[in-house]
């Protein structure tokens, strides 16, 4: 259980090291993806009628122009969305955020099916990787690439896991804004720094001199004059 909070933190903590730039980007896409989610159950509304649009006073021809036109031709997309998760890596994550895009683009066409089409693909490409992987599992990488089961294994778990965390990035990100000047950290330890221990309080054990038992008492060696 230990390793497994471990590994989420570190997956957390990936989620959130991105540029400037794509760290808004995503806090964007995250609050989006995450309020169509959220709001399947209250009336299932479309990615685009969670925008508050109507609620800001905004005009609305605009949004029921770009609903009739995702009618009947993104659908395809959700594959596109699931293909895109599979390309998420923690040295590349907005494959992740242009993954959600297309599937809230797909969800215009043909609803929150547009979800489970995307899982779909996806889990459809890593058995695929898997079955390719089978042949390289006495391979060993000197001199060529190969696909071992093992990495294909992490990659892939890495990938779902970058993917789904995406819409709890933007309440993650407030939640550590919310109770970060409330929370006591540990110092930090510099890099290559020794870790002094405490003094100890106990006497070290004397010497036992050579031919005596510990505890005895010798005799001082009287000083030998030298010869003139």
């Amino acid at each position: 259980m230990k390793e497994k909070r471990r590994e989420l933190a570190r997956l957390c903590r990936i989620a959130v090291d991105r540029p400037r730039w794509q760290l808004g980007f995503a806090v964007v896409v995250s609050a989006w993806s995450l309020a169509w989610v959220v709001g399947q159950a209250f009336g299932a509304p479309s990615p685009l009628e969670v925008l508050p649009v109507r609620w800001a006073g905004l005009p609305t021809g605009w949004l029921d122009a770009t609903r009739s036109w995702f009618d009947g031709r993104t659908g395809f997309l959700a594959v596109v969305g699931g293909l895109l998760w599979a390309m998420t890596s923690p040295g590349s994550q907005s494959p992740a955020l242009v993954g959600w895009l297309a599937v809230m683009a797909a969800a215009e066409d043909v609803g929150y099916v547009a979800v489970r089409w995307a899982l779909l693909a996806l889990a459809v490409f890593l058995a695929v990787m898997g079955l390719v992987s089978l042949t390289g599992r006495r391979a060993f990488v000197v001199d060529r690439v190969a696909v071992i089961p093992r990495d294909v294994a992490r990659a892939g778990a890495t990938a779902v896991a970058l993917a789904a965390v995406v819409p709890l990035v933007a309440p993650g990100l407030a939640l550590v804004r919310l109770v970060g000047p409330y929370v006591t950290r540990p110092p930090r330890r510099r890099p290559g720094a020794p870790i002094v221990g405490a003094a100890s309080t106990e006497r070290p054990p004397a010497a036992v001199p050579a031919g005596g038992t510990p505890g005895e008492l010798q005799e001082p060696v009287p000083a030998q004059r030298g010869s003139r």
